[in-house]
């Protein structure tokens, strides 16, 4: 289907408005991080149930990308590295322990569900939504709509969750609560202006840098190492106001509540409940592993269990800022998996499917 310049305005126009109404109705009842729930909410809904096609530029989730990894970017100070670099081990050995269990609820949703295990377990791996998609692209007999919404449904299950989680009684988190580990040595005393656009520059340099060398999500992941260097150095970077950071989630926010597409699915019934059961498992599989790690470390809750929850480090990021937990810890945990799912999952997953599933599944 072809869109003139106007109707894209139009399209863009209306989901403008309807992500900002989502945004505010949430924050009216108080909603944790009401700009990334309430936008994704209503865009999900809208753009299901709406006679419009609804359109959100890539480019606008990126920008947010960019705020969230500047903010995430800040945390990192020399004492924040020293002790990310002491907890490598549990790192490797948390993220291996969550894949584990992802593939074994895998082989359960499949076998429930009479879809392939390789297709369920590409959509299961989690963290990795865009890297899994182009991986499952590159495989022969995997069902592409089905790893892509096995993807989203959980990352959109875990942002719905978590957060209610985390504010929740069992965290016993509110917005003032601080970690008790170190707080991510964000200081204050620094003028907003001029120092925000040289910052601005070096964050969208780094993005720029990060993704012609193909680095996961680069658009957050570029920032945030850019900005850690120069936070590391001692050229501190401000620290932007409650409403930059909510326009960020209001950008993120609109963007995902467009990625799932039900209607593209088949067998929706049992793959949709299979999936937010599965979903589910996940959530509190991590809630298991993160009070192993506060038993071995003695850290806060919130931070542990963020640190280790299969969503997007972007969203887990804001939750982290949001509750003043200890961002270099949760983004730390969440960045190791990431890499870990980049570049050693692929290759365990090709020689298993070659060597156990080779009927299946063939690699070209």
């Amino acid at each position: 289907m072809n869109f003139t310049i106007d109707d894209i305005k139009v399209r863009f126009c209306i989901t403008l408005v309807t992500s900002f109404i989502g945004g505010f109705l949430f924050s009216i009842i108080h909603s944790p991080i009401p700009w990334l729930l309430g936008p994704m909410t209503a865009v999900l809904i809208g753009s299901r149930f709406g006679k419009v096609q609804f359109y959100w530029p890539k480019m606008i989730r990126d920008t947010g990308l960019v705020i969230v990894g500047y903010s995430i970017g800040l945390s990192f100070t020399k004492e924040a590295l020293l002790e990310i670099v002491a907890k490598l081990p549990s790192m490797l050995v948390m993220t291996v322990l969550l894949v584990c269990f992802c593939a074994g609820i895998a082989f359960v949703v499949s076998t429930l569900s009479g879809v392939d295990y390789p297709t369920v377990l590409i959509g299961s791996i989690p963290g990795g939504l865009s890297q899994m998609i182009i991986f499952a692209e590159e495989l022969k007999g995997i069902n592409i709509t089905t790893v892509t919404f096995l993807q989203v449904a959980r990352l959109i299950m875990i942002i719905f969750f978590v957060p209610f989680l985390i504010f929740g009684p069992f965290f016993n988190n509110t917005s003032d609560t601080v970690s008790d580990l170190v707080t991510g040595g964000v200081v204050s005393d620094v003028p907003l202006f001029p120092n925000l656009i040289w910052f601005g520059l070096i964050c969208v340099v780094c993005a720029l840098l990060a993704r012609k060398h193909h680095f996961p999500t680069p658009y957050l992941l570029g920032p945030i190492i850019g900005t850690a260097i120069f936070n590391l150095i001692g050229s501190h970077g401000p620290v932007l106001p409650p409403s930059l950071l909510d326009a960020s989630q209001f950008f993120i926010g609109a963007y995902i509540g467009l990625l799932l597409k039900p209607e593209k699915l088949e067998h929706k019934t049992k793959i949709i409940s299979l999936a937010l059961i599965s979903g589910m498992v996940m959530i509190l599989v991590s809630i298991g592993l993160s009070m192993l790690l506060v038993a071995f470390y003695h850290i806060n809750h919130s931070t542990s269990f963020l640190a280790l929850a299969p969503g997007g480090m972007d969203q887990m990021g804001i939750l982290a800022h949001a509750i003043h937990a200890d961002l270099s810890m949760v983004t730390g945990y969440q960045i190791f998996r990431l890499l870990f799912i980049y570049f050693v999952v692929p290759p365990i997953l090709r020689w298993i499917f070659k060597v156990g599933m080779g009927k299946t599944v063939n690699t070209p």
